[in-house]
């Protein structure tokens, strides 16, 4: 039977996988109330609230309560809930409560359809399901049991791997007394399964995943060239399969001009290069997807599409679709590449379930993560299917809770911790299988931040083979030909990836990489756990790491952080250990010095405990302990670069070494060279030049910018750290990035600026175009909507922004007149949280939910997930959610500023604002960011929206970049109302 388990389990892993490659695909239909035999293991009520009230239901009468009976109802008998942490919060806000055992239908949704998606709210339930959006309390209450019901039937009906496995997690949280056990034990009891069947593990699943097989190296492309009837045919094929006949004249336009980037280059240094803007509704992604499907096809090559966030990563993964007559050839085809600290560690997995397993609650989420696990594409735990709210299930009190045991960002090999091939789990490994899948797609999905990253290692590389040193084999193919979706985001990538930042955090991270974990509790390899097996037999290799490891001590230790933030009864620092605990004291006291003035004088306040100045020039102390602390860096660097040639050597001078050695040595050797070459060179020069020289002229140019910053969390200063950064981070990209590809498209909805007398202007000087021999070719293709007819925008002229309350009786005004669909946006963290006091209520009572960043114990995603299904509901965020919004239909239809979202005149900003020209640089970033908002509104033919802007003092011509059609209405907030209800 072991054999028929692996036969059934691969076949049906396979089809889930199908599954989750579309979104969209037609699910069960949802059943009518099936027999009693489910029925009877349910609570005897579901339970809904909304903000004012809460409404309790059998599935079939629902009566509506107040929030005292609610919270009483709570804490007396188990209720059938969807997303129990967050009502728990809205109920009491923190406060001592009696609580009982409740069905959250989150839990069922995660055993039933692991990997898949759904909003964490009742209506994202219902919607995932089959149901359509039930709105109020009393509809939702009504719902929680219907979506149940249809759970149990779709797992009854599942296919008989499923089932197994299935039984097999059911068994094991049935041992933790999981409230969901006698339900889920039902449903699969209508169905018998063999008998003697082997039962897969529950929780030890990573012997159930699929081993990775290495691919053979795909070559470089060849030159051709590529003609408008391919182009056209090409987009032709692929809006048919997409279900869309109708080929817009926009559409066709961008493709054809898309394909100029695939010409063969004509001159070192110098890519084809094209910056084409095109409006909302062009159909850009199929505009590009379809010439880089045909060129990718035509030159045996690959095209590298780049966006700036994950979510946008998986919608173009969901896109390409459209450019295959089959699934498996898409996944033959098409990579979606990240970095490696986005996917899920099978070792840090293994090594956090025996703790876990101590408390039934974390025992259940485990096995939960143990599912997602098995039926995950590609164990992307980050941006992926990973259901991001499902940590947030675990019992607050418990140790995984308090520590995020489960969370992603601690499963994920983010401190470069991997050990290659010694891993047990290194064949099933879901980063190796990326990056074997990636060499040989045609069509790789990338984020801008892993571009950069990789550009810069390929150059660095090509540097080395022309100079004769012994190179690394790279981890993704090269960057030959690139399309940069969200073009006009690249400035802030390059600026991330090409900046250096020596501060507590990643100096302590060094120590831990090296030296391994310290104190007790957590888990860390250091360099001896994870190369001294390898090392053993090679004396010099062998005496370099263990001075390395002797000299990193003096990097800061463990309790630096509350050595360096805690004060003494006279007001004083504790004494600080080491040189460069020692220089972070000393910047710390320099922006205390410095930051207060600036501070005082600034309307941009600071949120508690944050704080920053200008590096230069320094105060002595600085000076003196940056000398002390350079030096330490240097005898920290010269080990670990003696380590790493010393590595370098064993690879290219032993040639019997067996394959699981190379791996292991290569692996290693990246991070060691990253930070041997790169991180502690950057730290030493930023320290070298912290105290001029004599003679030296502090007001000479300097490429770059230098600051001391603190970070606060919860009003608790947490690190502090020393920052460089380009003024112009076009420069690098330029060097890095655009200079050796062959083509480069930089695509978006708002690259141009209207008002200037050269549009593409800043767009060059951005992009990195100023900086190549040739520039870029530039388009502009308008959307095809009637803004005029579709959009209406208002600035308000009678509200003070200054004063929370009469900005919330605003929104809610703007609110209640949109009856929902709303997104209120916010420069500054306290006042959305003042305002959402003032909101939450009443909105409530008008049967309308409000949601909040930095409020609610969801992440931006879920929360923008959970306002997309819920067309009613409004969302209050700041800079992350208007980045990160695309909510199509009528659930997005009013958005309201606070006010101008004019950039904060930090020691960076007036840099750059001084290089790249003064006012007119502010007014355009600010003209960007409402044309980025603005173009979230209208995203279909049929869609309407509205813009407010409830700053008095919003000059009109930052609404410059708006699309033709749309007006400025100065007016007050009563005639802003009526406007809106006769429009919307």
């Amino acid at each position: 039977m072991q054999s028929l388990w692996g036969l059934l389990f691969v076949a049906h892993n396979r089809y889930i996988a199908r599954v989750n490659d579309f979104p969209d695909i037609e699910v069960p239909t949802a059943v009518p109330v099936p027999d009693a035999s489910l029925r009877q293991f349910l609570p005897q009520q579901g339970f809904a609230l909304l903000p004012s009230h809460a409404a309790l239901s059998d599935g079939h009468i629902a009566r509506r309560v107040g929030v005292p009976e609610a919270r009483e109802a709570w804490g007396r008998e188990g209720l059938l809930v969807a997303n129990a942490p967050l009502i728990r919060q809205r109920l009491f806000n923190g406060r001592n409560h009696r609580e009982a055992k409740h069905f959250d239908l989150l839990e069922l949704f995660a055993f039933v359809r692991p990997a898949k998606f759904c909003a964490p709210s009742v209506a994202g339930v219902a919607l995932a399901v089959g149901f359509t959006e039930p709105e109020g309390a009393e509809a939702q209450s009504a719902m929680v049991v219907q979506v149940a019901l249809a759970l149990g039937r779709e797992l009854a009906e599942a296919p008989l791997a499923f089932r197994l496995m299935a039984k097999a997690s059911l068994a094991y949280m049935q041992q933790q007394n999981w409230v969901w056990s006698p339900f889920v034990e039902a449903a699969l009891n209508e169905k018998p399964v063999p008998e003697g069947y082997v039962a897969p593990p529950a929780l030890e699943v990573w012997s159930l995943l699929e081993e990775w097989e290495d691919q053979a190296p795909a070559g470089d492309a060849r030159q051709v060239s590529l003609s408008d009837d391919e182009i056209t045919g090409g987009l032709g094929a692929n809006l048919k399969r997409a279900g869309l006949a109708e080929l817009r004249p926009e559409q066709q336009l961008f493709a054809l001009r898309a394909k100029e980037i695939f010409a063969p280059k004509w001159a070192s240094e110098q890519p084809n290069m094209l910056l084409l803007e095109a409006g909302t509704g062009t159909g850009k992604t199929l505009g590009y997807l379809s010439p880089a499907q045909v060129w990718a096809e035509k030159a045996q090559g690959r095209v590298w599409i780049s966006t700036y966030t994950k979510a946008l990563q998986k919608q173009i993964y969901h896109d390409t679709r459209a450019l295959f007559d089959t699934e498996a050839e898409r996944e033959a085809k098409v990579s979606i590449r990240k970095g490696r600290e986005n996917y899920l560690c099978l070792l840090n997995f293994q090594e956090r379930l025996a703790p876990l397993t101590q408390g039934p609650g974390e025992a259940i989420v485990a096995a939960l993560v143990a599912r997602w696990i098995v039926y995950s594409r590609d164990g992307d735990i980050v941006g992926g299917d990973f259901p991001t709210w499902l940590p947030s299930l675990l019992p607050p009190q418990s140790a995984a809770a308090i520590f995020g045991a489960l969370n992603p960002a601690n499963l994920v090999d983010r401190r470069g911790e991997c050990i290659y091939s010694a891993c047990a789990h290194y064949r099933t490994c879901f980063v190796e299988k990326s990056i074997r899948k990636s060499k040989s797609a045609q069509i790789i999905i990338a984020n801008h931040a892993l571009v950069m990253a990789q550009a810069a290692y390929d150059l660095r590389e090509a540097t080395k083979a022309a100079d004769g040193q012994p190179t690394v084999e790279p981890e993704s193919p090269g960057l030959s030909r690139l399309v940069f979706d969200e073009g006009h985001h690249v400035f802030e990538a390059a600026d991330g990836a090409f900046s250096s930042e020596l501060s507590g955090f990643e100096a302590a991270e060094l120590r831990r990489w090296i030296r391994g974990n310290e104190g007790r509790g957590r888990r860390s390899r250091g360099l001896e756990q994870r190369l001294g097996d390898l090392l053993a037999t090679r004396e010099a290799a062998q005496e370099a790491l263990k001075n390395l490891i002797r000299a990193a001590a003096a990097l800061p230790a463990e309790g630096w952080s509350q050595r360096l933030t805690t004060r003494t009864q006279s007001g004083e620092m504790m004494q600080p250990v080491g040189p460069i605990e020692a220089l972070l004291a000393a910047a710390l006291k320099q922006i205390e010095v410095r930051g207060a003035e600036s501070a005082a004088k600034s309307r941009f306040k600071p949120d508690a405990e944050n704080g920053e100045c200008e590096a230069h020039p320094c105060l002595p102390e600085v000076a003196e302990a940056a000398s002390l602390a350079a030096k330490a860096l240097q005898s920290i660097e010269a080990p670990l670069l003696a380590l790493v040639r010393a590595m370098e050597d064993i690879l290219t001078g032993e040639d019997d070494l067996d394959l699981a050695e190379r791996t292991r040595l290569d692996g290693a050797l990246r991070g060691l060279e990253r930070r041997a070459r790169m991180t502690l060179p950057a730290w030493r020069s930023l320290l070298q030049q912290l105290a001029y020289a004599e003679g030296d002229d502090p007001t000479a140019p300097s490429p770059f910018v230098d600051w001391f910053a603190t970070v606060a969390h919860n009003g608790r200063l947490v690190d502090v750290g020393l920052h460089r950064h380009f003024v112009d981070p076009s420069v690098p990209l330029a060097d890095y990035v655009l200079k050796p590809a062959h083509g480069v498209l930089m695509a978006s909805a708002t690259l141009s600026d209207s008002s200037q007398e050269e549009p593409f202007a800043l767009a060059r000087q951005r992009t990195g175009a100023a900086h190549l021999v040739m520039g870029a070719k530039s388009l502009r293709i308008a959307s095809p909507f009637d803004y005029e007819a579709q959009a209406r925008l208002f600035v308000v002229t009678d509200v003070p922004r200054d004063d929370p309350r009469v900005v919330a009786g605003a929104m809610k005004a703007l609110f209640l007149a949109s009856k929902g669909g709303a997104l209120g946006l916010f420069t500054a963290i306290r006042r959305l949280k003042a305002v959402y006091e003032q909101l939450y209520r009443p909105l409530g009572e008008a049967g309308i939910s409000l949601y909040a960043q930095h409020v609610d114990p969801l992440d931006v995603s879920d929360l923008i997930s959970v306002f997309r299904s819920e067309q009613h509901s409004c969302l209050l965020g700041t800079d992350a959610v208007r980045d990160g919004i695309d909510v199509p239909g009528q659930a997005l239809r009013l958005i309201a500023f606070d006010r101008i979202p004019w950039p904060r005149p930090d020691a960076l900003h007036k840099a750059r604002r001084a290089h790249f020209g003064a006012k007119l640089y502010d007014d355009a970033l600010v003209r960007a960011k409402l044309a980025q908002a603005f173009g979230r509104l209208i995203r279909k033919a049929d869609d309407r929206g509205v813009f407010v802007m409830l700053d008095s003092a919003a000059p009109t011509r930052l609404f410059a970049s708006l699309p033709e059609g749309v007006v400025v209405q100065r007016c007050t907030l009563a005639e802003a109302i009526v406007a809106i209800e006769g429009f919307l």
